[in-house]
């Protein structure tokens, strides 16, 4: 289990929030899991492509230079 340091607090419609925890009612489910399992997974799929941003790209053997000009 994570440490809970930290709050955030966001403002949505009631209705969205309402069918939002029902949903999460209905499966047995507390909201703020739900919440906390969806931030978890988009943090690290959009750390992962940050990270890609900066691995170095490889050429195919066909697309690199023989340094003879050609």
């Amino acid at each position: 289990m994570h440490t809970k340091d930290a709050g955030m607090r966001i403002r949505v419609e009631r209705t969205l929030r309402d069918d939002f925890v029902a949903a999460c009612q209905s499966q047995g489910l507390v909201a703020a899991e739900v919440l906390r399992h969806f931030m978890r997974g988009f943090a690290d799929k959009h750390r992962s492509e940050q990270a890609a941003l900066f691995e170095p790209t490889r050429q195919p053997i066909h697309q690199r230079s023989t340094g003879d000009g050609a």
